[in-house]
């Protein structure tokens, strides 16, 4: 039997991660959360996520800076979210693999996630494998 993919939440704000949590459980995955930006990358490191949920606009660490820092030593697929509609080509040009705006369906996030995974292990980059 395969494991259950993991998917590192990361948002500032609790009501979306919960939001985020319990239908990401109902869809069979294991979610990790964290509502701190400094928490990110040692968790990455030891909880080896198969992808992360990203929001960008948070302090005193926003989510580009985390993509930035990831992407020196990480292909882990990343999903940015947030509320601003035209963050998603920088989001793309800063090395995330996908974009979605809030508010959103949790079926939309999870053909996302989908679509994200299923492309990172076509490309064999699923995982948090070094670079």
């Amino acid at each position: 039997m395969k494991a259950k993919q993991r998917v590192l939440v990361v948002d500032d704000e609790p009501g979306v991660i919960r939001f985020v949590k319990i239908n990401l459980t109902l869809a069979g995955y294991e979610v990790i959360t964290t509502t701190n930006g400094e928490e990110v990358l040692p968790l990455i490191e030891s909880m080896k996520p198969d992808i992360m949920l990203l929001d960008v606009f948070m302090t005193p660490i926003t989510g580009f800076d985390i993509l930035v820092e990831l992407r020196t030593f990480s292909k882990l697929p990343v999903i940015v979210f947030t509320a601003r509609n035209d963050i998603g080509k920088t989001a793309v040009q800063e090395g995330a693999n996908g974009f979605i705006s809030k508010p959103f369906k949790p079926d939309e996030l999870i053909n996302k996630i989908h679509e994200i995974l299923d492309a990172a292990e076509n490309d064999g980059q699923a995982g948090n494998q070094p670079t």
